[in-house]
């Protein structure tokens, strides 16, 4: 998603969207950052969703909400990519999204009864104050930002007037509509300049925020227990699953990720392939995973059923998989260590349906651990062989020795963390 159709402001614009012409690195602002607090219980609402209803048609329910949720926050952060936002009237746009993401996720938990109207007025609201704050760059209507305002807005709240069947189709469609504007738009939003620090910088947030959910999944539910030792292993497990998932993106593919944006030829690619898409992808993994663990940590002895098994493995396979995505989008190279154990993870799901829930969470966060150890020290023998070293085969990077030149000028820092085996 980007703001722009045709020509922007200097600011908003850039000939090749590629390496030349870097602008000075854009920050996050303490304006974005306490926006984000909204949609840490937004997040939080969508889970709850998932959690009382995680058949397969719960799943399309929760996606189907989940969506405009993360359109609003995606789009909120790409109109602070392009432009100053560290000002009054931005602040207070800002806000204002804010707390039309306040009424989303206020409307989420009866979505699907009688506070359909309001979750499509809230998301109408977030998109026509996000158009207004762009109101000034030509073509802003003929773009991503005005399909939010002249379609996808509409559609969801007619959908909230209709019944359950074709409310539920009618709100598909608005967000086919929102995760096909960028696509449709991609000429217009050529001319799209995006800083690549901010980027990177704020759909990790985005994702931290996703991975706090788990935390809340865990002690949400141990909390309320006996917290005798099979309790406390349960929540050891699970902890060390969810802090698996956290070195998977943060201590490997964050700075690959980076860097990919830092050099590409299309940003504007980039931006649209492995954040809004791929993110997408990630933060759906990691929200299954979280509802996963309320279900597994309430009772360690109780089998899970495939519904709860589905949500954990299927969550954390879907993470892992999209990393294959991210690294084939970014470097044209096959993640093999991931999508491995992605495949492990994902032929594991039917033979540990019946086990208890303590096995299940042991198993999966011995895998993940295996994982990390795996490519950690792939890594690490990476960057202590010769001066051009052979990237492990689940790299992220390019192979590019530490302290080297990078396109555009930077330099590849000491591995192994840039070496990132994601």
């Amino acid at each position: 998603m980007s703001a722009t159709g045709d020509a922007g402001p200097p600011e908003a614009r850039r000939d090749a969207g590629g390496v030349g012409g870097e602008a000075d690195e854009k920050r996050v602002t303490w304006a974005e950052l306490y926006f984000d607090l909204v949609f840490v219980f937004a997040i939080t609402q969508v889970s709850g969703l998932l959690h009382h209803h995680h058949d397969a048609t719960g799943l399309v329910r929760a996606l189907v909400v989940f969506v405009p949720v993360y359109w609003c926050w995606v789009g909120t952060t790409v109109q602070a990519n392009i432009r100053d936002v560290d000002n009054l009237r931005d602040r207070l746009g800002i806000l204002a999204v804010g707390l039309a993401g306040l009424f989303m996720a206020l409307a989420v938990p009866g979505a699907y009864g009688g506070r359909g109207v309001l979750l499509g007025a809230a998301y109408w609201l977030a998109r026509l104050v996000l158009l207004l704050l762009l109101i000034r760059l030509p073509g802003v209507w003929r773009g991503p930002y005005g399909a939010g305002v002249l379609v996808s807005g509409p559609l969801l709240v007619v959908g909230g007037l209709l019944p359950d069947g074709p409310r539920l189709a009618l709100w598909a469609a608005a967000a086919l509509c929102d995760l096909a504007a960028p696509l449709v738009f991609r000429r217009r939003l050529a001319a799209v300049a995006y800083h690549p620090s901010h980027m990177p910088e704020r759909f990790a947030l985005f994702l931290l925020v996703a991975l706090g959910e788990s935390i809340v999944g865990i002690g949400g539910t141990a909390a309320g227990a006996r917290l005798d030792v099979a309790e406390l292993g349960a929540v050891a497990a699970a902890f060390t699953i969810s802090a698996g998932l956290w070195w998977q993106y943060f201590v490997y593919a964050a700075d690959a990720m980076r860097y990919a944006v830092e050099v590409a030829d299309s940003r504007r690619d980039v931006v649209r392939r492995i954040f809004q898409y791929g993110h997408l992808a990630l933060a759906a993994g990691v929200i299954g995973v979280a509802v996963g663990f309320g279900e597994t940590v309430a009772d360690p002895w109780q089998a899970l059923g495939p519904g709860s098994v589905a949500l954990l493995y299927g969550g954390c396979g879907l993470y892992l998989l999209t990393f294959g995505y991210t690294r084939w989008m970014m470097f044209r190279k096959v993640a093999t260590t991931r999508l491995g154990a992605a495949a492990v993870v994902l032929g594991l799901a039917p033979a540990v349906v019946r086990l208890p829930a303590l096995a299940v969470l042991v198993a999966l966060a011995v895998l993940l651990v295996a994982l990390n150890v795996v490519e950690h020290v792939r890594v690490v023998r990476a960057a202590g062989s010769d001066p051009a070293p052979v990237a492990p085969s689940g790299s992220a990077l390019p192979v590019v020795p530490a302290g080297a030149p990078l396109p555009g000028g930077s330099a590849l820092p000491s591995a192994p963390s840039a070496a990132s085996a994601e």
